[in-house]
């Protein structure tokens, strides 16, 4: 019978079971491979680069990209076959896991490389590792990352696809893959507003939104002529008067105006 054992992951004993049955080992990663009452056998060791470990008596064994429940078969047929160890019982330790990382940058709450546990790891998933989107992150993400020996960059609204229901854009993760999170857009207020400065320029957000979250205009204020700093395509900066219900951009400047009477 053999046994496997995930030892960094911190879950009842059935969850951790699941999750080493499907991790698959890769380069880099730390395993401690026992053989029951064959101690000599007893070996820590790396995989290599090429996916390989040195193990006594068998010399270099192929191991990456097994689930450990297979490295464990393999590894003891490779001793039965040899003749070695009679009906050997073997157990792989999953140590440190190095190889199947994935950056998680940007603005999240806890921004770091976390291994991807399973095979059939989210984007969702990663993000809730990484304890979730940042009060100032975007509702966007950006993956990158390397499929069939290309490289490829995917975005995915995470809100947008939580209430449209259509989970297809949380694609799996791979490793080597990194998830970056931008600052949100923000758009500033100023002039007689109640509470000037900048706030996250929500989706669809228009002019009226605009001016109440800086809490609307003081009595001084007026609603009419309001003026929109914006930079146009060229990045020269333009000055315009809007629609309350115009759609803000991004770095909006507005201006609300003293009433003159």
């Amino acid at each position: 019978m053999f046994v496997a054992a995930l030892s960094l992951v911190a879950a009842s004993p059935a969850q951790a079971e699941t999750v080493a049955n499907a991790y698959k080992l890769a380069p880099g990663d730390m395993v401690h491979i026992q053989v029951y009452q064959n101690p000599d056998l007893t070996t820590e060791t790396q995989i290599s680069e090429s996916g390989r470990v040195s193990f006594p008596l068998l010399g270099g064994v192929q191991i990456g990209g097994l689930s450990i429940p297979d490295a464990e078969s393999l590894i003891a047929k490779q001793l039965s076959d040899g003749h070695f160890v009679i009906k050997p019982q073997v157990i792989v330790l999953l140590q440190e896991i190095h190889g199947n990382q994935v950056a998680v940058l940007g603005e999240v709450n806890k921004p770091g490389r976390y291994p991807l546990e399973t095979t059939q790891m989210h984007i969702s998933d990663m993000l809730a590792v990484a304890g979730g989107i940042g009060e100032k992150g975007a509702d966007t993400v950006v993956v990158t990352g390397v499929r069939n020996g290309k490289s490829f960059r995917h975005e995915v609204n995470v809100p947008a696809m939580y209430n449209g229901g259509d989970m297809s854009n949380d694609i799996v993760l791979a490793g080597g893959d990194a998830i970056f999170v931008n600052r949100a857009p923000v758009f500033y207020v100023y002039g007689e507003v109640q509470h000037p400065g900048f706030y996250r320029l929500d989706h669809d957000m228009i002019l009226m939104q605009g001016i109440a979250a800086g809490g609307g205009s003081t009595q001084r204020g007026t609603l009419k002529g309001i003026q929109v700093h914006r930079r146009n395509a060229s990045g020269k900066m333009i000055i315009i008067e809007p629609k309350m219900d115009d759609p803000l951009q991004p770095n909006d400047v507005i201006f609300v105006r003293e009433s003159l009477f």
